[in-house]
């Protein structure tokens, strides 16, 4: 069957996605560019026999055909680990896989800001959170943050995903993954339980409701350190993404557990090399100083990118600055820096080194 061939073109061709469609040609996508890799389309009959291979258990079969949508990881044999996503369009499957990394990278090799995450992986209490777009590299980050902590702490690590990507195997840890419908049917009946189980870090997959939120909110509180992802494209977005889970009567009570319990924030984009050998992280980190928490509890969020901005000294960085700082190293180009910037024209100001002041 072609799919095991093209799950092999994808590790060979370091392709993160693979998107298959009855009656198109199979595409990847690499070095973050969709690219055609077969002339030949896929057929109805071999889409519909790819489907079921992939699906391959009774238990995906009935949950698809229920849903119309599935999500799960699938290990080719001597090939690799793919989470997978198949759901219908025009009344037939469609297909999107991704390349899962079996082996974790360390912070410098992932060209991660490695001091900052450092500092959070030596937290025991409060929510640190990996924001970004999707395919942005959040997951590849946190697995470096908890093989890191695997490495050197002997901690007990609950993570709970959907699916379950990377795999770990107990170093200084204990490190124990479920996944939501093989091990736990959803992320607020986990983390009801995960403080009954004496973990000292928690891993939320992805939060994405008012419930997951305030069950993550909890866990805090009871003194464990919570990481979790976000898909928002910077960090005031993501304050605010997690204040408008709840109802307005509730947004200052949530402002203040916020000020009190959020530590920092990194997030992602993935920018293409300039020498067209793969894509290099550009990121925005916020540490939560005293300032920064007024900020929040007094609802003065969008005032919170001006000490980024400036935060150098603890270890904050702008989008912006992560930017320049690529296309001055050499490793990207202007053109593709200033599409992934949040303001083209603060990029380029700030390239051609002119301060920009913020009023009070």
């Amino acid at each position: 069957m072609r799919i095991r061939e093209l799950f092999e073109m994808m590790v060979e061709k370091e392709a993160s996605d693979m998107f298959l469609r009855t009656n198109a040609v199979p595409r990847m996508r690499i070095d973050g560019k969709i690219t055609m890799v077969s002339e030949t389309v896929v057929a109805k009959d071999e889409m519909m026999a790819i489907t079921n291979f992939l699906l391959e258990t009774d238990d995906r079969k009935k949950s698809y055909a229920e849903t119309k949508d599935i999500e799960f990881i699938h290990a080719e044999e001597d090939v690799g680990r793919f989470r997978v996503n198949i759901f219908t369009q025009r009344g037939t499957p469609a297909i999107v896989a991704r390349h899962v990394h079996s082996l974790v990278k360390g912070f410098e090799e992932l060209a991660l800001p490695v001091e900052f995450l450092k500092k959070f992986c030596e937290q025991s209490k409060g929510l640190f959170l990996v924001c970004g777009p999707a395919g942005s590299g959040k997951s590849t980050c946190i697995a470096s943050m908890v093989e890191f902590i695997n490495t050197h702490t002997p901690k007990h690590i609950v993570t709970i995903e959907d699916p379950i990507e990377f795999l770990f195997k107990d170093k200084k840890c204990i490190i124990n993954q479920r996944e939501l419908g093989i091990d736990v049917y959803s992320y607020p009946a986990a983390l009801k339980s995960v403080t009954q189980q004496s973990p000292d870090i928690i891993y939320i997959g992805n939060t994405r409701d008012q419930e997951t939120m305030r069950a993550a909110i909890t866990a805090t509180e009871l003194g464990t350190f919570v990481i979790t992802t976000f898909h928002t494209v910077n960090t005031i977005q993501t304050i605010v993404r997690m204040v408008n889970f709840f109802p307005p009567h509730l947004h200052d009570e949530v402002r203040m557990q916020l000020s009190l319990i959020l530590k920092g924030v990194i997030s992602l984009r993935l920018v293409p090399r300039k020498d067209g050998t793969g894509r290099v992280p550009a990121y925005e980190t916020m540490l939560v100083t005293p300032t920064i928490s007024r900020l929040i509890r007094e609802n003065n969020i969008k005032e919170i990118q001006s000490f980024i901005d400036e935060g150098e000294l603890f270890g904050m960085q702008s989008f912006k600055k992560s930017l320049v700082k690529l296309v001055k190293d050499g490793l990207v180009d202007e053109d593709s820096a200033s599409q992934l910037a949040d303001s083209r024209d603060e990029f380029n100001l700030e390239l051609k080194g002119v301060k920009r002041f913020h009023k009070d």
